[in-house]
């Protein structure tokens, strides 16, 4: 049986750009335009031609761009009531922009009609039938935004549906039921909608997130008939966001049947979610559907003892699909299940339960102190390791000193003295860095760096803190967890220290990290090394 097709419409590069802390170049734009069009999105709106000349550029660019099979979408509004469309320059960008394809927006709503727009009913129509006439004539594929059609809807259903009627009668290809302020409920969507598309062949859903029904109300829209689905990836836009694609895709082609892109490019779908993220600055969402990092993420001792007999007893698809992946996570409410997996994830074979037994009660009684793996695998495998005997340290502490002061002009500067114990030898190592933290880890690479030369590639990454007793003032105890990652790859790494002293929890995870890659990156010499130092001990 053939699936049902459904159209995909990206306005990631339009509505989305419109988010609060999202600034996205002509650079950014095409290369999250041709990764779109790799995916399988049907239409990408790339922006408005003739608003600003950043839009301008990227449509200059689009056309001279080889596309896989994506269409380039200008956006834009009817004409002003005082132009006649030939004479309007909105309705003229969009020629220029050369894309096949033209989104228009116009008023279902008579409050914008006499507010907004400050014209008759009647006018309003004409501004709409004669725009995407005038485009049609132009051999333009023209989708039709009806914007606030919802609201306007259930304020004055007839008119609403005149609008429509105006747009189609003009040659419209698709007409959009905007949900712009994003306040509408599933219910209504799907009754409004059915409504609608008993009416017209051709129907599209565009909704906003304002209540946290965005993809419901696409989702539902669908249901009443629609076939056009519009959205931004991971939710971008105006206010809270628009409906996510991510999350409509994953729901329309494994939920609901329906076909939108190949299954091959389904599997990369959180790879498209955060290289969104990615080149738009964004942190990624753990919690995200589908795609975030926690969606498949398992932490109660049962759910990881019932995932491991049976996966489906506690997930409703099988992560590889949109090409996320199972996580078992380690805290104290994990139970030996917990650990098995996480071990066996990590080529690390446990002997007999008793050794698991010990695993788990270790782990618990450093969560409770405060130590929290879940969000630092590195250290947990170093844990592992040492309760199993094998040898991670390289290299030992002798002391550090960090000095922080304030120069001319109100410059702060950091310095840090680090002696370590590096293959029976003493290396003392002094360093800067932009806070007292990056001192220190500078100081620590340079005492190591010529025993380890492939240190060198390794840089600090990320850095937080969590007070864990705030009550207890300047005495509280703190969590720092650290991230590290290899120049030119993609490995990324995570470790944790706890300590009542930040510099002590700091050198914890800065020590953890080091050691991590230094284990993976040379083994056997590092156990070799390993071995040295405590012959040297001795």
């Amino acid at each position: 049986m053939t699936k049902e097709r459904i159209e995909l419409f990206d306005t990631t590069l339009r509505d989305g750009s419109q988010a609060e802390h999202v600034t996205l170049s002509v650079s950014d734009k095409m290369r999250i335009a041709h990764r779109l069009d790799i995916f399988g999105i049907h239409v990408i709106e790339g922006g408005w031609p003739g608003s600003n000349p950043k839009d301008q550029e990227f449509f200059e660019e689009a056309a001279v761009s080889t596309w896989k099979q994506a269409q380039i979408c200008a956006f834009g509004s009817t004409r002003r009531a005082e132009n006649v469309p030939a004479q309007d320059p909105n309705l003229q960008a969009l020629l220029t922009s050369g894309t096949r394809v033209v989104s228009i927006f116009g008023k279902s709503w008579t409050l914008h009609v006499e507010r907004a727009l400050g014209v008759s009913h009647a006018e309003n129509l004409d501004m709409i039938a004669s725009s995407v006439a005038f485009l049609t004539r132009q051999d333009k594929r023209v989708i039709y935004d009806a914007e606030h059609f919802f609201d306007g809807y259930k304020d004055n259903p007839t008119y609403a549906l005149r609008t429509l009627e105006a747009a189609a009668g003009a040659g419209a290809d698709v007409l959009v039921l905007c949900d712009t302020n994003g306040g509408t409920l599933p219910s209504d969507v799907y009754r409004i909608a059915r409504a609608v598309c008993e009416r017209f062949d051709s129907v599209g859903i565009h909704a906003h997130n304002d209540i946290g029904c965005g993809v419901a109300n696409a989702l539902a829209a669908v249901e009443a008939g629609a076939r056009h689905v519009q959205g931004t990836i991971n939710g971008i836009g105006e206010r809270v966001g628009n409906a996510d694609l991510c999350t409509i895709v994953a729901c329309l082609q494994t939920k609901m049947g329906f076909d939108c892109v190949p299954e091959a490019c389904l599997a990369s779908l959180s790879d498209l979610s955060h290289f969104v993220d990615e080149v738009a600055n964004l942190l990624p969402l753990d919690r995200a559907p589908f795609v975030g990092r926690s969606a498949f993420a398992h932490k109660g001792g049962i759910h990881v003892s019932a995932v491991l007999k049976e996966p489906c007893a506690y997930e409703h698809l099988d992560p590889a699909v949109v090409g996320n992946k199972r996580r078992v996570l380690v805290s104290d409410l994990s139970g030996q299940s917990n650990v098995r997996y996480k071990a066996r994830e990590l080529g690390i074979q446990l002997r007999g339960h008793r050794e698991t037994r010990e695993a788990v009660k270790r782990i618990k009684a450093l969560e409770h102190l405060g130590y929290e793996y879940q969000g630092a695998e590195a250290s947990f495998e170093l844990l592992l390791r040492s309760l199993r005997g094998e040898e991670t340290e390289a290299f030992k502490l002798d002391r550090f000193r960090v000095h922080t002061a304030q120069g001319q002009r109100g410059v702060q500067w950091s310095e840090a003295t680090v002696a370590v114990f590096v293959r029976g030898k003493r290396e003392l190592a002094v360093a800067e860095g932009v806070g007292p933290v990056d001192a220190l880890s500078n100081a620590l690479h340079k005492a190591l760096c010529l025993s380890y030369p492939r240190l060198d590639a390794v840089r600090l990454a990320d850095y937080k803190v969590r007070v864990l007793s705030s009550a207890s003032a300047t005495e509280a105890t703190v969590r720092v967890l650290i991230e590290h990652h290899e120049v030119g790859g993609e490995r990324r790494w995570h470790t944790v220290g706890v300590s009542k002293n930040i510099l002590d929890a700091s050198w914890q995870a800065l020590t953890d990290g080091i050691r991590y890659y230094l284990f993976h990156t040379d083994p056997q010499r590092l156990k070799s090394d390993a071995d040295a130092l405590q012959a040297a001990a001795a």
